[in-house]
């Protein structure tokens, strides 16, 4: 059975373009769904090497992959970083490998079960690239424990 994605108001290939020309709704289209970005990591202070654990970010939703707050995320966690046009260029080097913001920040293509390449909101998480459900709360996990939960592989 097919999951169309909407595309009602995104232009045609709308991904190839230079990022900072998308529109808002595009802009958000973007995202995969995998929801990598919200699990926590640790960033090593002597080497800027970004580890990341399998502890997600309490506002996510384990199941769906989307953050349960999206709107009013900055209320609930300050420290949840707003991606941007204007702000991928100074966090691309934390996002996942397979972030379609950081691929495309990096002149690279998307992955053919990326959304809007298969045209399919499941694939992402078909093809396993999402973190649907493995993660851990971060509230029922000591912050000085979540070196335990590195994750080797993102």
């Amino acid at each position: 059975m097919k999951d169309p994605i909407p595309r009602d108001g995104l232009r045609p290939g709308f991904w190839k373009r230079p990022l900072n020309t998308l529109t808002p709704r595009e802009w958000e289209a973007l995202c995969d769904g995998c929801g990598k970005c919200c699990l926590n990591k640790l960033e090593d202070a002597d080497t800027g090497q970004v580890f990341f654990t399998r502890i997600a970010c309490r506002l996510l939703d384990d199941e769906t992959c989307r953050c349960g707050q999206y709107e009013e995320r900055k209320r609930f966690v300050p420290e949840c970083v707003v991606l941007t046009p204007k702000t991928i260029a100074k966090v691309a080097y934390w996002m996942p490998s397979t972030c379609a913001y950081r691929l495309r920040h990096e002149g690279r293509p998307l992955y053919d079960w990326h959304p809007l390449i298969s045209g399919r909101a499941e694939s992402v998480h078909e093809a396993g690239e999402s973190i649907r459900g493995w993660t851990l709360p971060e509230y029922e996990i000591p912050e000085e424990d979540w070196e335990d939960h590195i994750i080797e592989d993102l």
